[in-house]
């Protein structure tokens, strides 16, 4: 390359540098308007559901995220059962003392196949769920797939919403995993995420594997 070239790229490179600054600078400014007009905070009604993974990976990533903030939090799973899974063993472990943990349900209803007993199982996950809501000490509580329990009519929807719209501390943060949340609770809800399934390694024959599934 001649050294007329090599200056023609050299400015050219510097153009884009200070256009592209010039870009940042301007995008910043707009931002930092924006941010600014951002200064309510409100303990959050979370929706993470659909048919893609990651649901509860997400959700439990920011009960991790409030025991990195020494603020307690807490975790009411409603339908898997005596499983063992790696979030479960490391909070009882070593978080127990921030974190509440409870598995109140029975497995999934495939596996119980008793409608009655399912039902038991979720009123009383419910019950513990209304209880550490209510203690305004948890900053966070985790409801493990509750959303699969009011798919099946294991819990009255109505007292779930009345409950969250009512009762609900103003600065606790719900959050509400599994698939096929009802649009009542899009409705109440402060933030609702949808994954989607594109592609999973189950449907090529993968069982679920420790470190991804559980």
């Amino acid at each position: 390359m001649s050294e007329e070239t090599t200056e023609t790229v050299a400015g050219t490179f510097k153009v884009d540098d200070a256009r592209h600054a010039d870009k940042m600078a301007k995008k910043k400014a707009a931002r930092d308007k924006i941010m600014a007009t951002k200064t309510d905070q409100k303990g959050l009604i979370i929706v993470h559901t659909g048919k893609g993974k990651g649901k509860s990976s997400a959700a439990f990533g920011m009960i991790f995220r409030h025991i990195a903030h020494g603020k307690p939090c807490a975790v009411v799973q409603f339908i898997k059962g005596a499983m063992w899974t790696g979030e479960r063993d490391l909070i009882e472990k070593h978080f127990s003392d921030i974190c509440q943990f409870h598995t109140m349900g029975e497995g999934f209803t495939w596996e119980t196949q008793d409608r009655a007993r399912d039902v038991a199982a979720a009123g009383a996950a419910w019950e513990k769920a209304k209880e550490l809501i209510r203690d305004e000490r948890n900053s966070m509580v985790l409801l493990d797939e509750i959303n699969i329990a009011l798919r099946y009519d294991y819990l009255d929807l109505n007292e779930v919403i009345e409950f969250l719209k009512t009762e609900k501390p103003h600065m606790t943060h719900v959050v509400l995993t599994g698939r096929n949340a009802k649009e009542e609770l899009f409705e109440i809800a402060d933030l609702v995420t949808e994954m989607e399934l594109i592609k999973h390694p189950f449907r090529s024959g993968i069982k679920g594997q420790a470190g991804v599934e559980f």
